[in-house]
């Protein structure tokens, strides 16, 4: 059996440094810009506590559409959006403004839900945004819809080839020790210490490894999205999310007429928040925590609306409509508490991505573990250079092949 393995083990080796030194690199600024996104939000809130807590007031808090317009009225900042409102009397509002022509977006601004009057942009935003693009998309040109995105999936792809084989490879004779399998040797020195770091510590984060790399897939392939789509989302579901306005079979050619006149009013005005606003508080009877109105990037005349609880603190636990801003219907409403187990792991992908389905425990873990990779970009380096001079070492000299001398 042993004479059937070391081939096997020698090829398994083969592929995981070859693969290892190609993509160290490439993991090592993945992995630290995830670690540095990890607390993104506590930063950034205590960065800008000072812009976005206001003093509360018993006079009436502003709408939307009001407080773009006195937003607009003091500065032009630009096309606005998307308008973050929050039930917290003492919570300033956030405005999002589209990109330019040029392709660049101005920071977001806080603004007193009260007055108008802008508070500031918040500190850090940029710093993140562009540590999100290094480690999405490597910021290659396109974004998410350029050769990045790919390249980061198709890194991802080959991590779990390394974290397999690296299993496959550090097995240990006695793999009932937990001893062999979580503790490092740090009496050793070289090539032993090295080894010894790199697959106990190799160990400890390969569940975490898995989960990243699986749920990261999810923004990097339409086919593997589409994929856990049909494995864990009800077909209802996946139709909705697909097309999310398509009306009843009956009432096609109405709905398209209606379109076509709320389209036509469109272009005659830009489209206002106040009636999406409206309509939601209807829909929701003024309870809420949070919410996100979010103006469609095309043409179209549907609000996208996020909605978060008071007790929610994960982003995936959110109730989602879709208004049409121009006469107020609603759409479509996905309510979180209507999902199946399978709907909620698929909205909670990035929570689980980064860990924080388990709270600020799980995001420090998952930051420890990322950051953690540059460790294995040296300890397997120096381990490749060192079978190499072994290797060489153990040759024979030249002329002991030569027979007869």
């Amino acid at each position: 059996m042993n004479d059937v393995r070391r081939p096997i083990k020698a090829a398994l080796l083969q592929i995981h440094s070859l693969a290892g030194l190609a993509l160290a690199l490439l993991w090592a600024v993945v992995g630290l810009t995830g670690a540095t996104m990890a607390f993104e939000d506590e930063i950034e809130a205590t960065l800008n506590s000072h812009i976005m807590r206001v003093d509360a007031s018993a006079t009436r808090r502003l709408t939307p559409d009001e407080l773009v317009a006195r937003l607009q009225a003091d500065s032009d900042l630009g096309k606005v959006s998307s308008v973050t409102m929050a039930s917290d009397p003492s919570a300033a509002a956030r405005i999002r403004f589209a990109r330019s022509e040029g392709g660049t977006r101005p920071s977001s601004v806080y603004v007193d839900p009260y007055s108008g009057h802008a508070l500031g942009s918040p500190r850090g935003e940029d710093f993140f945004a562009t540590v999100r693009k290094l480690h999405r998309w490597l910021l290659l040109p396109g974004d998410g819809n350029g050769i990045g995105r790919k390249i980061t999936g198709a890194a991802a792809i080959c991590l779990i080839v390394m974290l397999i084989s690296g299993l496959v490879l550090r097995w240990p004779h006695r793999a009932r020790s937990v001893k062999m399998w979580l503790k490092p040797n740090l009496g050793l020195r070289g090539r032993g210490l090295h080894r010894s770091l790199h697959a106990v510590i190799g160990t400890w984060v390969l569940p975490v490894y898995l989960v990243m790399t699986l749920t990261g897939l999810w923004y990097s392939f339409e086919w593997y999205k589409a994929g856990a789509n049909w494995l864990l989302a009800r077909p209802e579901a996946t139709d909705a999310a697909v097309q999310p306005n398509k009306p009843p079979r009956g009432a096609a050619a109405a709905a398209e007429k209606g379109e076509a006149k709320a389209e036509a009013k469109a272009d005659a005005k830009p489209l206002a928040f106040d009636r999406v606003w409206t309509a939601f508080l209807q829909q929701e009877n003024n309870d809420y925590g949070r919410v996100l109105l979010t103006l469609p990037a095309g043409a179209g005349t549907v609000v996208r609306v996020r909605s978060w609880s008071r007790d929610s603190s994960l982003e995936s636990v959110r109730d989602e409509f879709r208004i049409d801003a121009v006469t107020g219907r609603v759409i479509s409403s996905d309510r979180y508490a209507d999902k199946t187990f399978g709907e909620r792991v698929l909205a909670g992908v990035l929570d689980i991505h980064r860990g924080a389905i388990l709270g600020w425990p799980g995001k420090l873990a998952f930051m420890l573990a990322a950051a953690m990779m540059p460790l294995f970009a040296v300890t397997g380096l120096l381990l490749y250079l060192s079978r190499r001079r072994h290797r060489r070492l153990a040759r024979p000299p030249m002329g002991h092949l030569v027979p007869g001398e």
